[in-house]
């Protein structure tokens, strides 16, 4: 099963879109541009019934197909990132500050491809619904359309996701089951000390000092409370205290992530932060206080679901191409709620040697937009039988 003859034509068009999307990006569910796009693209199309406004500016378009059947869901993420591109493409953002620097531009125009062809074969029974998503980026637009009722409203038995990897050689696919994506929990921690002059240490309770110390604890949950063979991350990330040379200030401010991969070390490293602080403000005499925000949970593919879809990769690519146990990452994706509501899979495709995601360099590979339409025609026909 090569790549499809038509993906192959569609290219350029795709690239087009994807490109006029990358022009005009636009943050977290302020996506009314791209949303409108999308919604008239699928009209084109033929789609069946197209929803706007689904978790906010979601869009979801249902494709019928030949014979009864159920119906699984395709998902891209349509958002950008607050960051000034530095690309220097032709297409580069025309919104200072605002740039597509993680594909979401390029995961679109691959969707709209593929609901184009399946529009026009409809080569499966059942039901193809593609979901278009706002705010991945930090807003939790995933949870937001499955909260609006999008699963029930639409029917959708499985949902599956795809996301671009710089790195990845053209044509590959990588996926495993199980935990794939850590859940992302953020953390600030406020330190109240007593301040007074540099000079007269001894008359004060010096937040930096406690602060230095939580740091320096915290990377102890790391070493000395997780398995070794346990995946887990925390980083402070700010620290903020003080205004003069001379002064030790009332208090100081760190921030920061945690980053796991199953359910236990979640609970354990919030316990744990929650417990060093207390322990340091009671040997200092000092009061500290720990807001715990649980963000995207993990995000967990099923095994018979991955196990197709390293089928259906395998078919296109080669069983070379793709790599079934691929090393979970770090990094949050809020698919991770559909994963939970819905059975299904999420993969990565190879976008080559390109910038890093979240770099301001970084641009989406049109050459893998036949790879990715013809992985996604080629899912549903075959979850969909006829």
């Amino acid at each position: 099963m090569p790549i499809l003859n038509r993906a192959a034509e569609m290219q350029d068009e795709i690239a087009e879109w994807r490109r006029q999307i990358h022009r005009e990006p636009e943050l977290l569910f302020a996506v009314e541009k791209t949303a409108a796009f999308v919604a008239e693209k699928l009209r084109e199309f033929g789609v069946d019934e197209i929803v706007t406004g689904i978790g906010r500016t979601g869009v979801v378009g249902l494709i019928r197909g030949r014979g009864e059947g159920r119906t699984i869901g395709l998902r891209a993420d349509m958002d950008a990132l607050p960051i000034e591109e530095t690309s220097g493409k032709a297409w580069a953002s025309t919104v200072k500050g605002k740039m597509h620097a993680c594909g979401h531009d390029g995961h679109t125009a691959m969707l709209l491809g593929a609901a184009k062809y399946l529009a026009e074969t409809r080569n499966f029974s059942g039901n193809v619904a593609v979901i278009f998503q706002p705010a991945e980026e930090g807003g939790g637009g995933g949870n937001e359309m499955v909260k609006d009722g999008m699963m029930e409203r639409f029917g959708i038995a499985e949902v599956y996701g795809m996301h671009n990897l710089p790195g990845m050689p053209v044509g590959s696919f990588g996926t495993r089951p199980g935990p794939i994506m850590a859940a992302t929990d953020e953390f600030n921690i406020v330190v109240k000390g007593r301040g007074g002059h540099a000079a007269l240490p001894h008359k004060t309770v010096d937040p930096i000092v406690i602060g230095a110390q939580v740091v320096s604890a915290l990377q102890t949950i790391v070493s000395r409370v997780a398995d070794p063979i346990a995946s887990l991350v925390v980083s402070v990330t700010k620290f903020n205290a003080g205004f003069a040379h001379n002064v030790i200030p009332e208090q100081a401010q760190l921030a920061g992530t945690v980053r796991t991969l199953s359910p236990d070390m979640r609970e354990e490293a919030e316990a744990r932060i929650r417990q060093i602080c207390a322990g340091l403000a009671a040997a200092h005499g000092a009061e500290i206080t720990v807001a715990y925000h649980r963000n995207y949970p993990v995000t967990v593919n099923h095994a018979e679901e991955t196990g197709h879809a390293v089928s259906v990769a395998r078919a296109i690519a080669g069983e070379a191409a793709v790599e079934p146990s691929l090393a979970p990452m770090m990094g949050g994706e809020d698919f991770s709620y559909m994963l939970e509501a819905r059975p299904g899979a999420f993969v990565f495709i190879g976008n080559g040697d390109t910038a890093g995601l979240h770099h301001p360099a970084y641009d989406f590979n049109d050459d893998i937009i036949p790879h990715g339409v013809t992985y996604w025609v080629k899912l549903a026909e075959s979850r969909l039988a006829a």
